[in-house]
C-alpha cells in the first residue's frame, strides 16, 4: 500500500471546523477589552520547550494548543492595544490570508489572475492616498519597501551601481532627524554607509525644515557629493508628524533628486478629506511606501511600494536567468522587486476594499484621528496629566502623568501599565523626556477605549505612590 504522508485524511473536515470555531471565538473577544492579560501557565511553558516531535498528534489537539498559545500572546487586534503602531487583523483580511496561503501562489513569475489582482490593488491603494501608480509590489513590510525605493534611487543617481558599486562616488541621503530606523538600515545594507545620511533638523511641530534641506543639498553639491534621494515622512513613528511634501518636492525637482515618501504609518490618512491637504504634493513623489497592515487594518504582513515609473524598478532588479526565462518584453514580476518567492499579500487588501468599500476605511481612519484629539483634549484639561505643546497631527497623542514627575517614574508607570493589562501602551522619548505614547490604528477602538488610558494610568500611578513611595 502506497504511503501518503502529510495528509489530514479523515480528520481534515473536523480540523477545519475546529479552526473556524477558534477564529469565531477570537473575533468575538477582540471587540471587548480585557481586564488583564493572561500569564503563560507553567504547563504551556513546558510544552514550548519540548523537543522535535517524531510521531503525529491529533490535529484537533494541536489546534487547541495553538489557540492557547495565541490567546496567551500579545494581540494587537484588541481595542485597547495602543502601543507602537499596531495592526488590527481585519476579519476579511484574515480570510484572505487563509485563501492565499491555501492556494500558495508565487508572484515571482506571471501568475495570471493573481498578478493582475496585485496590480489592481496597487492602483486602488494609490487612488485611495492620491498617488499615480506606474508600478510596484506588495512586500513583507516597510523596511523592504523603503530599501526597494532606495535601491531604485541609487541606480538612477549612479547608473550601473547595481553591478559596479559606488565607483568612488560619495553619496548622500536626506531625511528628517526623526525618520524611521528602516531608512538607516536600508542605507547600510545597500552599501551607501549610514555616515552619508543627512539628518535634517525638525521644526517645533517635528517636521523636516525644508530651508535646511536646501542648504544641505547646495553644500554637498559644491563638495562633489552625489545626492541619492530625499525621504519625506508622512507620519513619523514618534509623534505622527508630516513633513512638508510640496516644499520638499519643489526642492527635489530643482536639484533633480529622487523623492521617496515613507508613509508606512500615516499615509492612509491622505484618503480622509479633512487631512488631505496635509499630504499635498504626494503625487509628485517618485515612490511611496504604505504599510497596509497598520492603518489599512489588514493582517501582517502587507506593505506596498509604489512608483510613478515602473522602468526605474526594472533598471534596478531585472535579470535574465536560465531558470527564469522571459516570455516577452515586459519581464517577470520578480524583475521589479527585491524579494523572489513572494506570496499573494495583496489579496487581503483587495478583499477588504471589495467587501467594505473605500468609504468605510475613511470612516475608520477618521475615527482614530478623532480619538487622538479627544485624548489630547481630555489630558490637557486634566491637571494630573501633561501634553505636548502642539495637537496630534495624526493618531499619536503622547501624554505624561504628573506635571513634575521624573522620567524614571514615567518609564516605571508604562511598565506597570503593561503588566496591569487593562490598556497596553508603550513609552517613547520625545524632546528628551519620556512619555506614554498611545497610537490609534485599530478599527475596533472606541473613544471610550482611548480615554480609558487616563483613568487606568492614574489608578496605576496611585498604586505606585502607595507601594513604592514618591517617585516624582
Amino acid at each position: 500500500m502506497e504511503n501518503k504522508p502529510l495528509r489530514l485524511g479523515a480528520k481534515r473536515d473536523a480540523a477545519l471546523k475546529r479552526a473556524a470555531e477558534i477564529v469565531a471565538k477570537a473575533w468575538g473577544e477582540f471587540y471587548v477589552a480585557r481586564e488583564h492579560e493572561p500569564l503563560v501557565e507553567p504547563s504551556l511553558a513546558a510544552t514550548l520547550k519540548e523537543a522535535l516531535p517524531e510521531r503525529p498528534t491529533d490535529p484537533i489537539q494541536t489546534l487547541d494548543l495553538a489557540a492557547k498559545v495565541l490567546d496567551t500572546s500579545l494581540a494587537h487586534s484588541r481595542p485597547r492595544f495602543m502601543a507602537w503602531i499596531g495592526s488590527s487583523g481585519l476579519e476579511i483580511g484574515a480570510l484572505g490570508d487563509l485563501l492565499a496561503h491555501s492556494y500558495d501562489i508565487n508572484l515571482a513569475i506571471d501568475s495570471r489572475a493573481a498578478t493582475e489582482l496585485e496590480r489592481q490593488t496597487l492602483r486602488w491603494l494609490g487612488a485611495f492616498v492620491g498617488f499615480p501608480v506606474g508600478g510596484g509590489a506588495f512586500t513583507s513590510g516597510g523596511t523592504i519597501s523603503n530599501i526597494t525605493a532606495l535601491a531604485a534611487a541609487r541606480e538612477r543617481a549612479i547608473p550601473g551601481s547595481r553591478k559596479r558599486g559606488l565607483m568612488n562616488v560619495r553619496p548622500a541621503i536626506y531625511c528628517s532627524a526623526e525618520v524611521h530606523y528602516s531608512v538607516r538600515r536600508g542605507v547600510e545594507l545597500l552599501g551607501l554607509g549610514s555616515d552619508c545620511i543627512r539628518a535634517i533638523p525638525i521644526d517645533t511641530n517635528h517636521r523636516m525644515q525644508s530651508a535646511v534641506l536646501t542648504e544641505s543639498l547646495e553644500r554637498d553639491l559644491r563638495d562633489g557629493i552625489t545626492p541619492i534621494a530625499v525621504i519625506a515622512t508622512s507620519g513619523t513613528t514618534l509623534t505622527g508628524a508630516i513633513d512638508p511634501i510640496n516644499e520638499i518636492a519643489d526642492i527635489c525637482q530643482r536639484f533633480g533628486v529622487w523623492l521617496h515618501i515613507d508613509g508606512a504609518y500615516g499615509l492612509p490618512a491622505a484618503g480622509v478629506s479633512e487631512k488631505r491637504s496635509a499630504f499635498s504634493g504626494i503625487e509628485r513623489a517618485d515612490s511611496v511606501s504604505v504599510d497596509a497592515h497598520k492603518w489599512m487594518f489588514v493582517p501582517k504582513a502587507c506593505s506596498a511600494l509604489m512608483v510613478r515609473d515602473r522602468s526605474t524598478l526594472l533598471a534596478t532588479f531585472s535579470h535574465n536567468e536560465s531558470y527564469m526565462l522571459h516570455s516577452g518584453e515586459s519581464g517577470n514580476a520578480v524583475d521589479e522587486t527585491l524579494e523572489y518567492s513572494r506570496p499573494l499579500r495583496a489579496l487581503k487588501l483587495w478583499l477588504a476594499f471589495k467587501t467594505h468599500g473605500a468609504e468605510e476605511f475613511r470612516l475608520a481612519i477618521a475615527a482614530n484621528l478623532a480619538q487622538a484629539q479627544a485624548l489630547y483634549d481630555a489630558a490637557k484639561a486634566d491637571p494630573r496629566f501633561e501634553v505636548l505643546p502642539f495637537r496630534p497631527e495624526l493618531s499619536v497623542a503622547p501624554v505624561r502623568y504628573g506635571k513634575n514627575t521624573s522620567d524614571q517614574f514615567q518609564t516605571l508607570l508604562v511598565q506597570r501599565l503593561q503588566e496591569d493589562g487593562r490598556v497596553f501602551v508603550s513609552a517613547a522619548e520625545i524632546e528628551g523626556r519620556i512619555w506614554m505614547r498611545p497610537c490609534f490604528t485599530n478599527f475596533r477602538t472606541s473613544e471610550a477605549d482611548a480615554l480609558s488610558l487616563l483613568e487606568v494610568a492614574a489608578d496605576v500611578a496611585k498604586s505606585l505612590h502607595d507601594i513604592d513611595g514618591d517617585h516624582s
